[in-house]
């Protein structure tokens, strides 16, 4: 199988935002407690946190992490989670029916995002909260001094300001299943004057409205339009949310789920600059595709979970090799609209549908899915490059002319020369065939193969776990490049990185 692409240094699509590699931490299952935090582990710093987990969040360089939630935000009261922890409330978790004891709150996860080399993306409550609780969390995260909240901050030990420069104004409202969900009318008008309030409080930052929670919600495209028409102004971002699974086993299927990214993306840029139009605005929407992942293998254990206890094991998906091809397609379709998707959070970072996976006072490890995030956010900062590719193609149960290449590339003038001028991302999607990959990288003459990585295992539903890794890249050789011609070879079922300096 050969298939073949065309690149031009100069034909962008536009600058990667280093937050697209961002991630998701929700005060849900073990992601908090148990997860980053567990007092008494041999890895636990001074504050409890887990070195070795933040060590494999530095791995993958994650610039930003939303939080607190999640379904869990839009019942939660932020002033519950600061102060004395001794002093903290005990509560009633609606929205995954757990008990939160509030021991980590706002001041501790911005301590531990520091340590992790990351940001907060930081989620306001507009279900049972509103404007004035979201106006209220901003002044005492990024006012200095001499205003109520911020000098709570200060009584409570943190003299500096977080300086928190991205909000989500709630979470999924358009969901029957939120906790005070609203329809679009409403939600747009709340989440404008929350966001202006916000703003007014600290000019400086940016906030994130809520679109649809899927792109197949019965009211996906009027949600957008409503809201956008309430608050458009007064909104920066609007958030996209997007899971796939494989309940039927039919891989070929699954792997081509990836086509329903760009088609999301396509259409909501396309309500954006509709709104944006209708309203004669010179300002543009960008778009923050907040929770993304593969998600399914833990649905029938969460059923058995006993209610009413403090983080129980919920939502652990263990990944495969055929996620991690998923995985990959999604991330290169991210990166395939890096001109409007300038946010993303692959949900979530540990332990609850996440890479990264710890044992109760044993090692954290890496799943599968890990590796192409890891790699895309080391090696894909910089230019995207506009490539036609000539693929063979194939059509499977729900999808017709899938490309069985999905590739992007990345160019980086200002990279080391260890990190390469130029980095493809390829996944070939042919469960029986390797590809014969033939790309023209003109204007990247003179250059060689720094490295070319791939993964792969024959068995599609092979996994890591605590005791090792089956699945993790390996270096492979005979590739080549002459002049402007590069030709490689990328196994079947493979994600690959294909870097060039």
């Amino acid at each position: 199988m050969k298939a073949k692409l065309t690149l031009h240094k100069e034909f962008a699509i536009g600058e990667t935002d280093r937050r697209i590699y961002g991630s998701f931490i929700e005060h849900l299952g073990r992601a908090v407690y148990r997860g980053i935090y567990e007092p008494g582990h041999p890895e636990a710093d001074s504050e409890g946190f887990r070195k070795d987990v933040i060590k494999l969040v530095e791995e993958c360089k994650v610039p930003i992490v939303r939080y607190p939630g999640g379904n869990f935000v839009s019942g939660f009261n932020w002033q519950d989670s600061v102060g004395p922890v001794e002093k903290r409330p005990e509560r009633l978790d609606l929205a995954w029916m757990t008990k939160e004891s509030n021991r980590i709150g706002l001041n501790e996860f911005a301590s531990w995002a520091k340590k992790a080399g990351s940001e907060v993306m930081y989620a306001v409550n507009l279900g049972t909260g509103g404007p004035e609780t979201a106006r209220n969390v901003v002044e005492y995260s990024n006012f200095p001094g001499g205003s109520y909240w911020s000098d709570l901050r200060k009584s409570h030990g943190v003299q500096d300001p977080h300086n928190i420069k991205l909000w989500c104004l709630g979470n999924e409202m358009d969901g029957p299943w939120q906790i005070c969900h609203r329809e679009a009318k409403d939600y747009g008008r709340v989440a404008s004057e929350a966001a202006k309030l916000m703003k007014w409080t600290d000019p400086s930052i940016e906030v994130v409205a809520c679109g649809s929670s899927g792109a197949r919600m019965p009211t996906f495209g009027d949600w957008e339009e409503t809201v956008l028409s309430e608050g458009y102004e007064n909104f920066d971002y609007l958030s996209l949310h997007q899971y796939f699974d494989n309940r039927d086993g039919d891989t070929k299927n699954f792997l081509a789920k990836s086509l329903e990214t760009e088609l999301f993306i396509k259409t909501v840029t396309g309500i954006c600059d509709l709104v944006q139009a209708k309203k004669r605005s010179k300002k543009q929407i960008h778009l923050s595709f907040d929770e993304w992942n593969v998600w399914y293998h833990s649905n029938d254990q969460d059923t058995k979970i006993e209610k009413w206890i403090e983080s129980p094991p919920r939502l652990e998906d263990i990944y495969t090799m055929e996620d991690a091809l998923v995985v990959g397609c999604m991330m290169i379709a991210l990166l395939k609209h890096a001109d409007r998707v300038k946010i993303a959070c692959l949900a979530q970072l540990v332990n609850v549908i996440a890479p990264i996976m710890t044992e109760i006072g044993g090692p954290a490890w890496r799943q599968t899915i890990f590796y192409p995030f890891m790699q895309a956010s080391t090696y894909g900062r910089g230019t995207v490059l506009r490539g036609p590719v000539s693929s063979p193609k194939y059509d499977s149960k729900e999808y017709s002319d899938v490309p069985y290449l999905e590739t992007v590339a990345v160019s980086n003038e200002a990279g080391s020369a260890a990190d390469g001028k130029l980095t493809i991302f390829a996944v070939n999607r042919s469960l029986d065939e390797a590809m014969e990959l033939d790309a023209d990288l003109y204007g990247f003459e003179g250059c060689k193969i720094i490295e070319h990585s791939t993964l792969h295992n024959d068995n599609l539903l092979a996994v890591n776990g605590p005791k090792g890794e089956v699945v993790k890249p390996q270096t492979v050789q005979g590739g080549k490049l002459d002049g402007a011609k590069l030709s490689v070879q990328l196994p079947k079922a493979s994600w690959n990185v294909i870097r060039i300096g």
